[in-house]
């Protein structure tokens, strides 16, 4: 008969220990610090104000089913990394803001507010092939300063890293992340003046800018 103390048995005891560290052993958890370049290239000649979430700023995916282990990924860091450093790249002036439509400087031209809709990861034993593979959705939107909305996309990214160049599953899957991430911040510089609404807003603020020229060197021959 198993010794009973303190109203447990040690069987009982060895049950409750075993139970917890494989718990412990399936959950993975993992923080993506991403830095990213910033873009070279020319410069949209617009003033945008950038409001990056609470909820986007500090991101974090569960996944928790039946046929997986537990997953605790916070890509919120990187995100804002990523979104500073590209948004910051494309315009002339880009103007972070605390909050939004509250207290919006006056010379923004435009407000862009991205937002995360889907993240998932496959690994290597569901694939049969010796990678994390992860695909992130992002929906991007842009609006007026009067809070009009002025467009809205989406753009998708891909990732995927080979799991024996690195110590873990959670470097891995660090790693698959962060080349999504890269490949959304590519996605996000080239296709911004793909999307017609982009495009008609920059038309019309480079004709603005060249008549304004015109203008001030009439002005200059006629004084």
């Amino acid at each position: 008969m198993a010794k009973v103390t303190n109203g447990f048995s040690e069987v009982a005891k060895i049950t409750l220990i075993a139970v917890a560290l494989l718990a412990a052993a399936c959950t993975h958890t993992v923080r993506v610090d991403g830095g990213f370049p910033r873009p070279l290239g020319p410069q949209h000649p617009l003033t945008v104000g950038v409001y990056l979430s609470e909820e986007f700023r500090q991101h974090r995916h569960h996944e928790d089913s039946e046929d997986r282990d537990e997953w605790n990924i916070d890509t919120g860091r990187a995100q804002r990394n990523l979104f500073e450093t590209v948004l910051g790249a494309m315009f002339t002036e880009t103007i972070p803001l605390a909050r939004y439509p509250q207290d919006l400087p006056g010379d923004v031209e435009l407000v862009i507010v991205p937002e995360i809709r889907e993240l998932q990861f496959t690994m290597p034993r569901e694939t049969r092939v010796n990678i994390f593979e992860v695909w992130i959705k992002y929906d991007i939107n842009a609006y007026a300063p009067d809070g009009t909305s002025v467009a809205s996309w989406v753009i998708t990214a891909y990732g995927k890293t080979p799991t024996a160049f690195l110590q873990s599953p959670e470097a891995a899957l660090a790693q698959a992340i962060n080349v999504a991430l890269r490949d959304a911040g590519a996605t996000l510089y080239t296709g911004f003046t793909r999307v017609p609404e982009m495009q008609a807003l920059l038309v019309a603020k480079r004709r603005a800018l060249s008549l304004q020229q015109a203008e001030a060197a009439a002005q200059e021959i006629a004084d």
